[in-house]
């Protein structure tokens, strides 16, 4: 099988990764400068890329940026420090609009013209930052949108997304990559981060990330400044 796997440069995204490789799939990397602050993810997502045996990685580069409406986006907007992982706040700063659906619509794309049997994402709807497009209601709907609107889905042939990510604690996914021989080592999740990847330890990913490794029993191996 071929796969457009969605790779941020983070924890999530590169375990999702591994586990298109153990399902046997040909995996080409998709991966977005859209204008976040947090660049240093990208240059993980080709390391990962290399790590993990992609077949191909590609990097678009879309300005999300040009709407702002994000702290991560929007320079003018002040990243979060409060760790509590978004508990009970509604909606954080941090969610960028239409982000995910921006992002599965180009994986379709790149699907189509490789006639790629699955799409790879590593949404998360249990330890997460209450972004409305991780919700499983949104894969369902967005999985119906790629049915209706692509040649495939009309010949009878849909091109599947996964999530397998979407009901697993962070600490679930750290032993998954962890079996897999993921290097979280080498991923970023950090909201802001520096460029050469050092993490704040106070964003919500930063807070969701460490929260993950002490769950699982296993030594944080990310990089603080």
């Amino acid at each position: 099988m071929r796969a457009v796997v969605l790779l941020s440069g983070g924890m999530d995204s590169a375990t999702c990764l591994a586990m298109a490789r153990r399902d046997g799939c040909e995996c080409h990397a998709l991966s977005f400068d859209y204008g976040q602050r947090h660049r240093a993810e990208l240059e993980a997502a080709a390391v990962i890329a290399r790590q993990l045996g992609a077949s191909t990685h590609r990097t678009l580069t879309i300005d999300l940026g040009g709407f702002g409406g994000s702290a991560l986006t929007d320079d003018s907007l002040a990243v979060p420090i409060r760790g509590d992982a978004g508990g009970g706040r509604g909606i954080p700063i941090t969610y960028v609009p239409a982000r995910n659906t921006v992002f599965l619509a180009f994986a379709l794309g790149l699907a189509e013209v490789l006639d790629a049997d699955r799409i790879y994402a590593g949404m998360n709807a249990v330890d997460y930052s209450g972004y409305p497009d991780c919700r499983p209601a949104y894969i369902d709907a967005f999985q119906q949108l790629a049915n209706l609107a692509t040649k495939r889905g009309v010949e009878g042939r849909p091109i599947v997304l996964h999530a397998p990510l979407l009901r697993m604690s962070k600490a679930e996914i750290v032993r998954a990559g962890l079996d897999l021989g993921v290097d979280f080592a080498a991923t970023v999740s950090c909201y802001q981060a520096t460029p050469a990847g050092e993490a704040c330890g106070n964003c919500d990913a930063c807070h969701l990330r460490r929260a993950g490794f002490v769950a699982a029993g296993v030594a944080d191996p990310t990089r603080y400044r």
